[in-house]
């Protein structure tokens, strides 16, 4: 898709006002499914391709921002990583370059963190093998960790089952964000705090 355009309208709040046309090539049946949408919901074909844009671009905003790197991309591949993997052909390699290039060593997230996130859309057979013991156990406060139940079982009570890849993927989101975003916030507090 080429996209040749000088942004030089912009709104009260500095946004370009424009709005540009282009055009993209889908399968067919990615167009009968974007008029089933269109239809139930009341709206035109553009609206729901315009929504799905949107969406996306939400939740990979911090991928737009050079700025974000290390362990502040880990939200959006533990959250959007195996489509993304999938859909990119993403492997380990490139997702490490992604994340980890020109990081400091305290943001850097593991390469065995990296082959994990790389993995977890693709071959969930290893990442079983990987993640066994990662999941918290429920009765025990959140201090011992426990192995995986293959069991099925009603999370909740709600009425949801949680399917051994659900298990699977909750343990590893889990642990990313316990190594990365809670341990990476409580660090920064502590150090923060003994400068005062």
């Amino acid at each position: 898709m080429n996209v040749r355009y000088r942004v030089s309208n912009f709104d009260r709040n500095g946004k370009d006002s424009r709005k540009q046309a282009v055009s993209i090539r889908m399968s067919r049946s990615d167009v009968r499914n974007i008029k089933r949408l269109a239809e139930r919901l009341g709206a035109r074909d553009s609206d729901v391709i315009r929504f799905a844009i949107k969406l996306m671009l939400g939740r990979l905003a911090p991928l737009q921002d050079p700025s974000v790197c290390g362990r502040g991309l880990v939200p959006v591949f533990v959250e959007s990583g195996p489509e993304l993997m999938r859909h990119f052909e993403l492997d380990a390699a490139r997702l490490s370059s992604i994340i980890n290039d020109g990081v400091d060593e305290s943001r850097r997230v593991e390469p065995d963190d990296i082959q994990l996130i790389a993995l977890s859309g693709i071959q969930r057979s290893y990442l079983k093998l990987r993640v066994p013991g990662l999941r918290r156990t429920p009765a025990a406060e959140g201090t011992h960790i426990g192995p995986i139940s293959a069991a099925a079982t009603d999370v909740g009570g709600n009425g949801h089952v949680a399917t051994d890849s659900d298990s699977i993927e909750q343990s590893l989101r889990q642990y990313l964000f316990d190594k990365y975003l809670y341990k990476g916030a409580g660090a920064a507090s502590s150090s923060s705090g003994s400068g005062q």
